[in-house]
């Protein structure tokens, strides 16, 4: 079986990476700015299915995804908290702007707990929403809770369903991409809703 994922083998990637290169990957999704590109979504569901397929354990799987997500997430908001404010030093830069830091404490003293849950399955999005939260000085015991509620989520609960389906459906594997696509598109509905809901916060007043 060799499935790619937008010209990217996802397969060969996981069985080269092992636990702890999906670790790294999970972490630098979560939390590094170079991580924005990273295949999250589908690789937490392939993963799971080639532990059903028995190429990985799944325990072992989703401790490593579960950590990475975790520990990736307290550090970008670490990164946001430290480093972030210094980024907006001038009033007009080329990548920010001194207002978005106001932005970002308002944004996640209203919002912050579903943020961080909802960013996870947010492409992109789940890469910075920590580096925000540190950067908007969001209390950190609150951030550090739903961090562990949206890494259960999204670390846990793809890579579970992807085991679920490999268990359940014998031959599946043909409709592989088909169901990741459809995965990450469903996942995106409650985030998306939640930002049209919320429109206003991302309009400039």
């Amino acid at each position: 079986m060799t499935e790619s994922f937008f010209g990217l083998d996802l397969i060969s990637l996981i069985k080269a990476a092992g636990y702890l290169g999906l670790f790294a990957i999970v972490f630098a999704e979560s939390g590094l700015f170079i991580g924005f590109f990273l295949p999250g979504d589908s690789l937490l569901f392939t993963a799971g299915f080639l532990a059903s397929q028995g190429f990985l354990n799944i325990y072992m799987l989703s401790i490593a995804c579960f950590l990475g997500a975790v520990l990736g997430d307290s550090f970008g908001y670490m990164f946001g908290k430290k480093i972030g404010p210094a980024l907006f030093t001038k009033e007009r830069s080329l990548l920010f702007h001194k207002e978005y830091v106001e932005r970002a404490r308002i944004f996640y003293e209203k919002y912050g707990a579903k943020t961080i849950v909802l960013a996870r399955f947010l492409p992109i999005v789940r890469t910075f929403a920590p580096i925000l939260a540190g950067v908007g000085k969001m209390h950190y015991p609150t951030f550090l809770f739903y961090n562990f509620m949206g890494a259960v989520l999204w670390a846990i609960g793809l890579t579970s369903l992807g085991y679920y389906f490999g268990t359940a459906f014998p031959g599946i594997e043909r409709y592989l991409i088909p169901i990741v696509l459809a995965i990450i598109v469903i996942s995106l509905l409650p985030p998306l809703f939640h930002i049209i809901k919320n429109k206003e916060i991302f309009i400039k007043k």
